[in-house]
């Protein structure tokens, strides 16, 4: 397993270009579905079972279900077990990879819940003075 390093200061505005690699490892977390199935299974004692999960994310389809999944899993952050039944029996749960960004995203949740009435202020204050009509100078 590789271990995480900072990256030289130079290396660190490489980020904001289109070509740099770090863009699609952000692009699937900024994912809000991804930030949900991750919390979900760093939360659960077990790994978990497709339906599970899916009763879980309240409002998630089967089909962004499975995509999340799919595209957790081919970036190292999800492991899926498949058991030979019938029908087969598939279980998931987090890789050690996974386990740390659920760390990060857990911190992005805990923030939205602590701050949710705030940004909810915010956003009618913002809505008032949008829908008020500009006054004359007078």
């Amino acid at each position: 397993m590789e271990t995480a390093q900072a990256a030289p200061a130079e290396d660190r505005s490489a980020t904001y270009r289109r070509d740099c690699p770090s863009r699609t490892v952000i692009e699937v977390l900024a994912n809000k579905w991804v930030l949900y199935a991750l919390a979900a299974l760093r939360r659960s004692e077990r790994p978990l079972r497709f339906n599970e999960l899916r009763r879980l994310l309240d409002g998630i389809t089967q089909k962004m279900l499975s995509q999340t999944l799919r595209a957790l899993e081919r970036d190292g952050l999800v492991h899926r077990t498949v058991y030979p039944t019938v029908p087969p029996s598939v279980e998931y749960s987090l890789t050690e990879l996974g386990l740390e960004a659920g760390q990060l995203t857990a911190a992005i949740g805990n923030w939205s819940v602590r701050h949710a009435r705030s940004v909810q202020a915010a956003r009618t204050a913002y809505d008032e003075r949008a829908s008020t009509p500009p006054q004359p100078l007078t």
